[in-house]
């Protein structure tokens, strides 16, 4: 195990970045346009099909009956009425967020091993957990088979599940490269070298957590040396 910090090749390809901050800078201009649409509408509405030789003010149709007055005159004057256009705006307010938030994980995405520190980073926040003495699910590698014909039968590539004993914090680590359909064989053997660094090896069949983290370096290295082979 190397203490040199390596960066591992998750996340998107440099195309399929373009195209997705492309299409998230779509979907939230098409938000914003939604959310700001019926407010410049409402005023201009307003002076389209308002009346052209209203009264100059309440003072001169005050003496006149309720019924002769305009209707922009009417309960207490139409100006200070609520309407639905401002509100029915705010409906484009999540596809503006969803927006951001798809431009944002696309570029800040990004994982970092740090000796047998595993660092994190999502669309929001970043999160590490050392994988020595983490708690290491074996369920996000379930799938044994290590094929590149994987996608094709329909099985999902496996992940990296740890969780910090401490602060419980979880994180999931896709293994998968950018533009590759597994990471590279030797970020694959560093995360299982990091996985087992530190780690007790005797009486480890007692103890489900760490018979389970060896369980997941096997798979680790299994699929590495097929990744050399292939």
């Amino acid at each position: 195990m190397t203490n040199q910090e390596l960066r591992l090749s998750v996340g998107a390809s440099p195309g399929q970045r373009t195209l997705s901050v492309v299409v998230g800078v779509f979907v939230t201009a098409v938000g914003a346009a939604f959310v700001l649409l019926p407010l410049i509408a409402d005023g201009l509405l307003r002076r389209l099909t308002g009346p052209g030789d209203g009264f100059a003010s309440y003072e001169e149709a005050r003496d006149l009956p309720p019924g002769m007055l305009p209707p922009s005159l009417q309960d207490s004057g139409g100006e200070d009425q609520p309407t639905l256009g401002p509100l029915a705006g705010l409906c484009g307010l999540p596809c503006a967020v969803l927006g951001v938030y798809l431009v944002l994980r696309v570029l800040r995405t990004a994982a970092w091993l740090d000796g047998s520190r595993l660092r994190v980073r999502g669309a929001l926040r970043s999160r590490t957990v050392d994988l020595a003495t983490a708690v290491i699910d074996s369920r996000g590698m379930s799938e044994r088979e290590t094929g590149d014909d994987m996608r094709a039968r329909g099985h999902r590539l496996p992940v990296v599940m740890a969780t910090d004993r401490d602060s419980g914090h979880r994180i999931m680590l896709p293994l998968r490269g950018m533009g590759l359909a597994t990471l590279p064989p030797p970020e694959l053997l560093a995360l299982a070298d990091a996985i087992t660094s530190g780690r007790p090896d005797e009486g480890r069949d007692s103890e489900r957590r760490d018979s389970e983290a060896y369980a997941v370096a096997g798979d680790l290295r299994r699929l590495a040396e097929h990744r050399r082979r292939t």
